[in-house]
């Protein structure tokens, strides 16, 4: 499904430095970024990604938000909705994703991966509008990951919404901002997972609660 393949990953050390920055700037985007980890390989394993392909996206998928670590806190921890000037500068984000991972020798498909996981299935995403098949597969399951976290998750403005719910707004917008394969594949999988109460990420050996926090 996805050609590409990296052999020589971000060392342990690499993985939980940049982690640790990214929890010491914001203790919620790193949770979430564990659980779109979480939610993506059990995604990728549902699509039939081999444990290669399963470890790129893992790691894909914890450095996605990386490049917040650049947001203002004044926006990124903004307790109400951000307004059309601060959302254009959170846009960034995913840049300054790629340019951090860009600094990690090797590392170009998961650069590639980060820069490209706001990317719309219809092409009217960012930062490069990309349409379809033009998107690396990775960043078309991270998004999905991310969309559905966000949705489920309370913050401080809005109460997190239902699974129920959350998959049939990810179904709504399938094929427009989502890729279908991937929306059918994420919900399979998290719906078999439902019951678990925590997870494990074998790229940092850590484990999780499932719950999304505040």
């Amino acid at each position: 499904m996805n050609n590409k393949k990296v052999i020589n990953f971000p060392s342990f050390a690499g993985i939980k430095s940049l982690l640790t920055c990214l929890k010491m700037k914001d203790e919620y985007t790193f949770h979430h970024s564990c659980r779109v980890a979480f939610f993506s390989v059990m995604t990728g394993k549902k699509l039939g990604l081999s444990n290669i392909e399963l470890r790129e996206l893992e790691i894909s998928a914890l450095f996605h938000d990386i490049g917040k670590i650049g947001v203002p806190d004044n926006i990124l921890k903004k307790p109400t909705r951000l307004d059309e000037s601060e959302f254009n500068i959170m846009k960034d984000h995913p840049l300054r994703s790629q340019e951090i991972i860009q600094t990690l020798e090797g590392q170009e498909n998961l650069a590639s991966n980060v820069k490209h996981h706001h990317e719309r299935f219809d092409g009217r995403g960012y930062p490069s509008g990309l349409k379809g098949e033009e998107i690396p597969m990775f960043s078309r399951i991270i998004l999905v990951a991310d969309t559905f976290d966000a949705m489920v998750s309370d913050r401080p403005y809005r109460k997190g919404l239902s699974y129920e719910v959350s998959f049939a707004e990810l179904l709504e917008f399938s094929g427009s901002q989502f890729d279908p394969q991937v929306v059918n594949a994420f919900i399979a999988a998290i719906k078999e997972s439902e019951n678990e109460k925590d997870f494990h990420l074998e790229s940092i050996n850590q484990s999780f609660p499932k719950k999304s926090a505040a």
